[in-house]
């Protein structure tokens, strides 16, 4: 990957929807040449998939929260193939430390967020969740 690769790739992240030309005119490069570089991104494993972002106003509404997750020894595949069927689940990350998962949650309303964390909490082999509440978000990259 080159610097090119990288700006296109931030631009991706920015729009995934964003027109092959636009790219193209922000990047100074042909049409043609943006879409063989996001085909050769995809076809090397780089680019994987496009996904969905929801406006600021829209997540305004929620209640986030990041779920701190100590998992049984040996339980983790089975808590993270549960977890995986949460739909509220935003990111799952697996990490060292008292923990071992740390989860990003967003769900409706507190009520809502309650439900998620007992379900989680009532997993096989998960032992404890500490859940902190997301109040304002400084930095989304």
């Amino acid at each position: 990957m080159d610097a090119i690769d990288q700006q296109l790739l931030a631009l991706l992240r920015e729009n995934a929807r964003a027109p092959t030309a636009e790219l193209a005119r922000k990047l100074g490069l042909s049409r043609t040449t943006v879409q063989s570089r996001i085909e050769r991104l995809e076809k090397t494993g780089v680019i994987i998939g496009y996904t969905v972002r929801s406006s600021a106003d829209y997540r305004a509404g929620l209640v986030r929260a990041l779920v701190m997750i100590t998992a049984a020894p040996k339980h983790t595949p089975g808590i993270e193939s549960a977890l995986r069927r949460v739909t509220q689940l935003r990111t799952l990350h697996s990490v060292n430390g008292i923990y071992d998962f740390i989860a990003g949650v967003e769900a409706e309303s507190v009520e809502e967020l309650d439900a998620v964390i007992d379900r989680i909490g009532a997993l096989d082999g998960v032992e404890r969740t500490t859940t902190s509440i997301l109040m304002t978000t400084r930095i989304d990259r």
